[in-house]
C-alpha cells in the first residue's frame, strides 16, 4: 500500500500490526493513511464509494468549544498538503472565541473526510496546551516562562506540546525536538542527579561554569543539599558576576517553593551585592502559585504539568455545504459561517 493511499475496511481487517516490535505511537505514514481515524470515517468513505458519492464536493467547518489560543493549524495544513482542497484558517497562535470557526475546508469529501479524527485531535490538544501557556505568561506578569512539560507526556507527542506552549506564549521549552521544530535552541541546565553525583553544589557549579560556553547562562540549582538561602550565597560567592541565576525546585516534602522562600533568597542576594542574580522557580507551578511567586520576586518560571495536563479545547467539524448547497444537521445553521478573520491558504 502506498503512503498516499487511504486504508479501506478491507485493509483494517488484514493489516498485521506487530505490537511487540514497535512504539505504540503512530508514524507520519500511518496518520496519512488514516490508521489513526475512527473506524466510522473509513466505513463512510467506502460506503459513499459504493454509491458513487465519494467524490461529492463539500464544505466543512471546524469550530472551537471555548475561547483560547488556536494552535495546530500548521500541522493540519501539512497533513492536507497533498490534497486538492481550498482551505481557509486562522493563523497559528491567534486568539479564538468560543464557537468561532478556525478552519474551513472545501473539496471532495473523499480527499479529507477520513482525516476528521486527526484534524480535530491536533487542533484540540495543541490549542489546549497553547492556551495554558498563555495563562501562565499572564500570571507571570510578563516574566519569562519556560515549558518543562515533556516528562509528563508520551514522548511521541511531547514535542507537539512544547511547540504549542511556545506558540501560546512560553518563552522557551526544554524538549530538544520541540525547540528545534520552532527553529530555537532548547533551554535547560542540569538536574539534581548531577549534583547528587558530584556530592556538593559549589563543586558542580564551578565545573558547570568551566564546562558551558561563555555565552551560556550560569543558572544553578540550590536546593539539593542545604538550606536554599545558604546554598545560594555559597554559589554566588563561588561564581560572582558570572552567576546569572539560581533555581529553586524545593520538593513538596519540604513545603515546595514558597513566596516566603523567594523573598528571603532575594533579600539575601541583594544584601550581599548580588542584585544581578535572577531567581528561577519550578516544581508543581499553577496560576495561583505563579502569581504569588511573581509578587515575591521570582524572575523565571519553569512550568510543567499545568501546561502538559491542560484540558484540550474540543473542536467540532460540520459539513455546511454539499455540492455548493447550504446544509446542516438539526440545531446548526445551514451554509458557511462568515468569519472575516479566516485567511485563504495558498
Amino acid at each position: 500500500m502506498k503512503a498516499k493511499d487511504f486504508i479501506t475496511l478491507k485493509d483494517v481487517a488484514t493489516i498485521d500490526v506487530k505490537a511487540d516490535a514497535r512504539f505504540f505511537s503512530a508514524s507520519g505514514t500511518e496518520i496519512a493513511q488514516g490508521l489513526t481515524s475512527d473506524i466510522y470515517f473509513i466505513r463512510t468513505r467506502d460506503l459513499l464509494a459504493s454509491m458513487n458519492l465519494d467524490d461529492t464536493v463539500v464544505t466543512a467547518e471546524i469550530f472551537s468549544s471555548r475561547a483560547g489560543i488556536v494552535a495546530g493549524i500548521d500541522e493540519t495544513l501539512y497533513m492536507l498538503r497533498s490534497r486538492d482542497l481550498e482551505i481557509w484558517a486562522l493563523s497559528e497562535g491567534e486568539m479564538m472565541a468560543a464557537k468561532e470557526v478556525v478552519m474551513r475546508i472545501k473539496g471532495r469529501y473523499s480527499d479529507f473526510g477520513i482525516y476528521e479524527t486527526a484534524l480535530l485531535g491536533i487542533l484540540s490538544s495543541s490549542s489546549g496546551w497553547a492556551t495554558a501557556a498563555a495563562e501562565c505568561k499572564e500570571a507571570a506578569r510578563g516574566r519569562t516562562v519556560i515549558s518543562y512539560g515533556a516528562r509528563h507526556l508520551h514522548p511521541a507527542v511531547a514535542p507537539v506540546m512544547e511547540r504549542a506552549a511556545v506558540i501560546g506564549g512560553a518563552d522557551a521549552c526544554s524538549c530538544v525536538l520541540g525547540a528545534l521544530l520552532l527553529g530555537r535552541a532548547p533551554v535547560g541546565t542540569v538536574p539534581h542527579a548531577a549534583f547528587l553525583i558530584a556530592g556538593d553544589t559549589v563543586k558542580l557549579a564551578q565545573a558547570y561554569d568551566r564546562f558551558v560556553p561563555e555565552d551560556a547562562p550560569r543558572i544553578i540549582l540550590v536546593d539539593t543539599f542545604k538550606d536554599e538561602a545558604e546554598e545560594t550565597l555559597r554559589v554566588a560567592e563561588a561564581l560572582g558576576e558570572r552567576l546569572n541565576g539560581i533555581r529553586l525546585d524545593t520538593p513538596g516534602e519540604r513545603g515546595g517553593v514558597t513566596a516566603g522562600l523567594v523573598r528571603e533568597v532575594r533579600a539575601r542576594l541583594d544584601q550581599a551585592g548580588y542584585n544581578h542574580v535572577q531567581i528561577v522557580v519550578s516544581g508543581g507551578l499553577n496560576l495561583e502559585r505563579i502569581t504569588l511567586l511573581a509578587e515575591a520576586g521570582a524572575d523565571v518560571f519553569g512550568v510543567g504539568s499545568y501546561i502538559s495536563r491542560s484540558p484540550a479545547i474540543d473542536m467540532t467539524m460540520d459539513l455546511k455545504e454539499v455540492n455548493n448547497k447550504a446544509v446542516a444537521k438539526r440545531g446548526r445553521i445551514p451554509g458557511i459561517t462568515e468569519n472575516s478573520r479566516l485567511q485563504k491558504i495558498d
